[in-house]
């Protein structure tokens, strides 16, 4: 099997890393070499967070090049349109609508693009976009929208869903894992 790799993109706070974990746990359950990779920006300043999750028979670097990615998971538009060159011909971006103010727009400096998921689908990408925070906010908390874009990635992945529910109860911590099963699958069932 080819290598697979998946970016999961968003801003400080946001959960990428648990998510992360989530994706790799599958994988490893499903027998794959993973490798995991994080790099932080400012991320405890509400900076950019990337997450490199890559996979396959044999796995011998974390890291993704520019049009290598099978697939992006934004948790923020602006992340997705970022992370556009990195995703290769074919490839699949899963994004949440929600929009995070970068610094630049906050002091002023900048204003934040408009039309982004428009500009997506114009340039030619296989573009899901959801509503991860109100269906997090479903779910019970605005947290959870991290989990709610997991589950729109377990909808287009060919895993058992027990895999994905062991992958929950054995990352999330136990009073949050009722709360973020809810988010999954609200989720899993949105495509």
């Amino acid at each position: 099997m080819e290598t697979k790799s998946i970016m999961i993109v968003g801003v400080g706070g946001q959960g990428s890393l648990l998510a992360s974990r989530l994706l790799g746990n599958v994988l490893l359950a499903q027998g794959y070499d993973v490798k995991v990779s994080e790099v932080h920006g400012m991320s405890q300043r509400g900076g950019s967070v990337v997450t490199y999750v890559r996979y396959g028979e044999k796995v011998y670097s974390p890291v993704i090049e520019k049009g290598e990615a099978d697939a992006v998971i934004s948790f923020e538009l602006l992340e997705a349109s970022r992370c556009l060159p990195y995703l290769k011909k074919g490839g699949k971006l899963i994004t949440s609508t929600q929009q995070i103010d970068p610094m630049p727009v906050i002091t002023g400096a900048m204003e934040y693009p408009e039309n982004l998921v428009e500009k997506l689908e114009s340039a030619g990408v296989d573009v899901t976009t959801v509503d991860a925070l109100s269906l997090a906010e479903q779910a019970g908390t605005s947290k959870a929208s991290n989990v709610v874009l997991m589950g729109v990635l377990a909808s287009k992945m060919d895993f058992p869903d027990e895999l994905w529910q062991n992958a929950l109860e054995q990352c999330v911590p136990p009073k949050f894992l009722e709360l973020n099963k809810k988010a999954f699958a609200l989720g899993r069932n949105f495509v």
